[in-house]
């Protein structure tokens, strides 16, 4: 597909990317305020952060400001004549400018905000309700209305807490209290998620485009193919493998199924794939890039906030749930390909490994320059200042071999230039997303909802443990304890609320509002709080790839051309690795790797456990393990994965015994033949 193409079907189902044309002199305006964005980023990575007020304030206001350039109000134009200056509408020049004031107005008057917090003065009020209404017209525009209409919602909840029903009752917080709290205070607006976003998240924004830009993605893709093109169904597993390469740097699902998919997704249907399982596997590949280190979007970053742990330790807990991740994904299109006779890449259509490595070597010393960096205890912003400059390093030698010492300056700071507007650009929705969910985990703060949430979730699931627990009395022996069976039905419902969430909201911000919600629930019930956050992010990213909403899916089957919602189903059904895990780790915190109280037998048990579940339910489903499979075998397949998964020696010992009878008989059977795909 062209590159055209492929930008319309991101912006389709990316409404990050949806940026409005604009006339050529708004056009140097936004850009020149993207590169402004983006060098102060980059020196103050390298040179130090400003005091945090004040760094959270010029990134906003740059943020808001740029925001009503690069988005329209509506996905079309209106058919209404609107009053403009230099062709853009004049609500949007007041918007932009009075959120990007009352985004600054809270540092320039930092050397007062002790006395006026819990006393705002009425230009406090004005100014705070100025930069709520704005932050929620920018989040729209940038991301839809789900997030705003949350955060209305939490805000309505915080002022009429006395019509409250039963639990839910609170005293109420009149307008002023609200902004007070929302504005004035870090628990709001200016907390610890924009702090983030603006300290970490945009540096490896910058650094994910600019490596991309010097060629670090496709030669990604290059050495996949090498690699992994010629088995069977080669082009799937080239997606697998160079998807959760290229999603290592750009933690971005969406972006991620375009990039990769232009090439993958053809060659898997030019192979015999069908086109939706070929859009699945894309996209469930892609989504992997969020959960794999060392970027992992923008959540790392926030944990390391949110827990008080060095990044090390989320990147190093992070390892083995995303190898289970892509494990699962590469067993199932492998049976498939085994099951549909499907062939791998011929040799004169692979490239050579030695020779994409000695062309594009280059390429791979910014991240490897960011990880030692990272792995030496460095900040991550210092990290990112030095991949970025390394990212500009290479951008230059490049441009000198391939146009000449002349032509080189130019050329570069010509790339330079896109690379910074771009990254910026990118971060723009983010960063409103952040803010927003600030007023929302305010309001939890302020009117301790959260705790009220938690309690209802837990008495609700205890009373099924109770009912399952009692009619499980029949049996000679406790199948499940009581506690186990709370955890368990726990689990289930922030699993759910999480993917539902997630359908209208991006995974940052799902897991902002989840961690306020959803972790004290977890809490409640003894689960690590390292652990805890780990599960209401996986599922949180599960819901890309989630019907009916599965924007990663839907993408991929734009370009694949085939049915979106059987591509969504089947992505979902790819992604069983990712559905799995997260119970695995909480019932067994040693798959994590840096959790209190691990040891290498429990890590051997839940780890070997969980490979033989996957591998059994990617049998089931895929109706293939060494040849075709009967029905009954299929559904003890699964019954056996989800014994295998359990963290228990007895539980896996039953599902090995399931197994059994089912891997003799394939084996010891004569050779299958494979799916005529032809009929």
């Amino acid at each position: 597909m062209s590159k055209a193409e492929l930008k319309r079907i991101e912006e389709e189902f990316d409404p990050e990317a949806r940026f409005r044309p604009l006339p050529p002199v708004l056009s140097w305006l936004a850009g020149g305020l993207l590169f402004a964005l983006a060098c102060y980023h980059y020196y103050t990575s390298g040179f130090g952060i400003p005091r945090a007020t004040n760094h959270m304030g010029v990134h906003l206001a740059f943020t808001l400001a740029l925001i009503f350039l690069s988005f329209g109000a509506f996905s079309r134009p209106s058919p209404l004549p609107v009053p403009r200056l230099l062709g853009l509408p004049l609500t949007d020049w007041a918007l932009g400018i009075a959120g990007a004031a009352a985004a600054l107005y809270v540092p320039m008057v930092f050397n007062d905000l002790a006395f006026r917090v819990g006393n705002p003065l009425p230009i406090d009020v004005i100014m705070g309700t100025i930069l709520i209404v704005v932050l929620l017209e920018a989040t729209r525009r940038a991301m839809g209305w789900p997030l705003p209409v949350i955060a209305m919602l939490f805000m309505a909840y915080a002022y009429f807490g006395q019509s409250m029903p039963g639990i839910l009752v609170h005293p109420g917080t009149d307008w002023r209290g609200i902004v007070n709290h929302l504005y004035l205070t870090s628990q709001g607006i200016y907390g610890t998620a924009l702090m983030v976003i603006s300290t970490y998240v945009f540096h490896f924004v910058l650094f994910g485009v600019l490596a991309t830009r010097i060629g670090l993605g496709q030669l990604f893709i290059d050495l996949a193919s090498a690699l992994a093109g010629r088995f069977a169904g080669g082009p799937a597993k080239v997606s697998v493998l160079s998807s959760a390469m290229l999603g290592s740097i750009s933690g971005s699902s969406i972006a991620n199924t375009v990039t990769t998919g232009a090439m993958t997704i053809p060659a898997m249907i030019r192979i015999g794939y069908p086109r939706h399982f070929a859009a699945a596997v894309e996209a469930a590949a892609s989504t992997g890039g969020q959960i794999t280190p060392p970027v992992m979007g923008a959540v790392a970053f926030l944990m390391i906030e949110y827990l008080g742990v060095p990044l090390t330790t989320i990147l190093t807990a992070a390892l083995v749930p995303a190898f289970m991740h892509f494990f699962g994904v590469l067993l199932q299109v492998h049976l498939e390909a085994r099951r549909r006779g499907l062939r791998g890449l011929t040799k004169a259509e692979l490239p050579d490994a030695w020779r994409v490595f000695r062309e594009g070597w280059m390429t791979t010393l910014p991240l490897v320059l960011l990880v030692i960096i990272l792995l030496s205890g460095r900040t991550p912003y210092a990290a990112a200042f030095w991949g970025i400059s390394a990212c500009l390093l290479v951008l230059i030698v490049q441009n000198g071999w391939r146009h000449g010492p002349a032509q080189a300056i130019p050329k570069s700071a010509r790339d330079i230039w896109d690379g910074f507007v771009i990254g910026a650009r990118y971060s723009l929705a983010v960063t409103a997303a952040a803010a927003l969910v600030g007023v929302i985990i305010g309001v939890v703060t302020l009117t301790g909802v959260g705790f009220k949430i938690a309690f209802m979730v837990t008495s609700v699931a205890s009373g099924w443990a109770q009912s399952v627990h009692a009619a499980l009395t029949f049996l000679p022996f406790e199948l499940f304890s009581l506690p186990t069976l709370t955890l368990l039905f726990t689990l289930v419902m922030t699993a759910v609320v999480c993917i539902l969430m997630g359908c209208g909201i991006p995974t940052t911000a799902n897991y902002l509002i989840m961690v306020a919600v959803a972790a004290p629930i977890l809490g409640m019930l003894g689960v690590e709080p390292l652990v805890a956050h780990f599960f209401v992010f996986y599922y949180g990213v599960l819901a890309d790839v989630t019907p009916p909403v599965a924007l990663a899916a839907y993408a991929a089957a734009g370009i694949a051309n085939g049915n979106a919602f059987k591509a969504g189903n089947t992505a979902f059904r790819l992604s069983m690795g990712k559905v799995l895990v997260p119970f695995v780790f909480v019932f067994s915190p040693s798959l994590l790797l840096v959790v209190d109280g691990f040891t290498w037998t429990s890590f051997a048990l839940a780890t070997g456990g969980a490979m033989l579940g996957i591998w059994a339910l990617s049998a089931a489903f895929a109706d293939w393990l060494f040849g075709p499979l009967y029905a009954l075998e299929r559904a003890v397949l699964a019954l056996a994965a989800m014994l295998l998964v359990a963290p228990d020696l007895y539980a896996t010992a039953a599902g090995l015994v399931l197994i059994a009878p089912i891997v003799l008989r394939q084996v010891l059977a004569p050779k299958a033949h494979v799916i005529d795909t032809r009929h």
